[in-house]
């Protein structure tokens, strides 16, 4: 983008000043979104009393979704809007879907989520290539500088579910609703002191002027984008109604995602080939990991409400547990990385990948392994939900940050939006698997998941201890609901710890595709 070749800005902390204004701006935007996301399962079960098998539809497809429009958003920024209004329209798009879903009706709920859903496309992949704008490609200061961003989007998700979720107790739902959309509004205050500030320096304009103010029906092209985009809001919400029949957007986006990078391959030189395949490669292991780690939300939050013993916090507030800890780890990790390159021993992306997923694995076999201490309530100690969350926060910590910093690297200049749009489409194929995974904790008469039985059944049994024939017969209220729960979590933990270690072993490969990028 031409307005955004000039590097000069001001600095603070040894990193851009523009840097802590994207900071506090995504924290309070994931205040927003954090704090709707760990009332919305409890909201639909318990207020609208829709089946566990029907929030976990809803919820998967309105999180599978708003990460699908990441990928127009990017591709809308990079030719007509720049990074600066693309996050403006989609700031006002988010703070109308969080404070309509405070009206009990079904055109508004399904309305407001499809409201977020086209908001975050414009926000959430372009503030993210904002700050990857703020840095030279080889700048060492890039791993360092995502992670402190990393850390703001942490601390909007931990404080979230705990304010929002205390309201909704206190006063109601609707009021836990209303306190996410302050957040929003926040967050959009801040970008646009940033902006008037003048610390984001000339990054973040439209990448023409010119184009950008071309009419089109009587409209500039800006103008026409927002209202285009709010037209679109009934195509959005139909999709999260008809949410059974999200398979066929998930091969359509899977269609138009490969269509589109194989046209960008095919104009790319050898070494912008080379890593768009490690892009396709970093995009496919995120997938992975965050259709595991996202039963945080929907399964993991009825387990924590159903079958732990909770201690302080209620089941809504366990969502901000992995944040509090990426909190306290986020800066760790950030100076451990500098420290490495110093040293010339910081790992390739990789095989912190490889480590991601090894660690998710091995927090979900925590989850499981709790139900060797079950109670006579079917009800685990509160301390394996703790350290589970802790194992997987070390393998987000591995892979996500780094993922997002290595987009920025590894992507053709001029399509980097749209690349961090790709990369953010893993959270979309993500959550929908992730709503698969999270249906076969749901009981149904009649119907047993694969992992009570054969094989995984020994895996099961291995690792939590409990005996399915035996929990059937005894009838005991509540064991069999956790039985559902530990089985899916160990089965799905000893998966991803292979897949980890499989990453590990072919890192060498990835790593001489990467170009010379670590």
């Amino acid at each position: 983008m031409k307005a955004q070749e000039s590097t000069s800005a001001p600095e603070m902390m040894g990193h851009p000043k523009g840097l802590f204004y994207l900071f506090f701006a995504e924290l309070w935007e994931r205040f927003s979104f954090y704090g709707m996301k760990a009332l919305l399962v409890l909201y639909m079960i318990k207020q609208l009393l829709f089946t566990d098998e029907m929030s976990f539809g809803v919820f998967a497809a309105y999180m599978s979704l708003v990460y699908v429009t990441p990928l127009i958003g990017g591709m809308l920024a990079d030719k007509f809007l720049g990074f600066r209004k693309a996050i403006i329209i989609g700031g006002v798009f988010m703070t109308l879907g969080h404070l309509l879903l405070t009206i009990e009706m079904p055109v508004f709920f399904y309305g407001s989520l499809a409201l977020i859903i086209v908001g975050n496309g414009f926000f959430k992949p372009n503030i993210s290539t904002f700050v990857g704008s703020l840095y030279h490609k080889k700048d060492p200061r890039r791993d360092s500088g995502f992670t402190i961003f990393y850390m703001g989007i942490n601390i909007g998700g931990a404080l979230a579910p705990l304010l929002c979720a205390l309201v909704a107790e206190m006063y109601g739902w609707h009021y836990g609703f209303i306190l996410a959309g302050l957040g929003m509004i926040t967050g959009l205050i801040v970008f646009y002191r940033g902006i008037k500030s003048g610390v984001f320096g000339n990054h973040g304009l439209p990448p023409s002027q010119e184009i950008y103010n071309q009419k089109v029906a009587g409209l500039n092209r800006g103008n026409l984008i927002a209202l285009l985009s709010f037209l679109s809001v009934p195509l959005f919400a139909l999709g999260i109604y008809l949410h059974h029949y999200e398979h066929f957007i998930v091969w359509l986006a899977a269609f138009l995602i490969v269509g589109v990078l194989v046209q960008i391959y095919l104009k790319s030189d050898k070494v912008e080939k080379s890593r768009l395949i490690v892009i396709g490669y970093l995009t496919m292991l995120m997938t992975l990991f965050w259709a595991v780690f996202e039963q945080a939300g929907s399964s993991l939050t009825l387990f924590a409400d159903r079958n732990v013993n909770l201690i302080w916090l209620s089941a809504a507030q366990t969502n901000s547990i992995n944040s509090l800890f990426i909190i306290a780890l986020a800066i760790p990790f950030s100076a451990l990385w500098a420290y490495l390159t110093r040293i010339n021993r910081n790992p390739n992306s990789a095989i912190k990948s490889g480590m991601g997923l090894l660690f998710l694995g091995i927090g979900f076999l925590v989850f499981a392994l709790s139900a060797r201490d079950v109670d006579a309530l079917a009800r685990t100690p509160m301390f394996y939900l703790f350290a589970g969350y802790f194992i997987l926060t070390i393998g987000e910590l591995f892979i996500s940050p780094i993922g997002l910093s290595k987009m920025t690297e590894l992507s053709p200049t001029k399509y980097v939006s749209f690349v961090m749009g790709v990369f953010f489409s893993s959270s979309f194929f993500g959550h929908f698997f992730a709503g698969k995974i999270a249906s076969l904790t749901a009981l149904k008469k009649g119907e047993v998941n694969i992992f009570s039985e054969g094989f995984f059944g020994k895996i099961t049994a291995w690792v939590t201890g409990l005996d399915y024939t035996q929990i059937t017969t005894a009838n005991v209220p509540g064991f069999e609901q956790l039985y559902s729960y530990v089985s899916v979590y160990a089965g799905f933990g000893v998966l991803m710890v292979l897949l980890g270690l499989l990453a590990i072993v072919i890192s060498p490969i990835i790593k001489k595709l990467m170009g010379g990028i670590n």
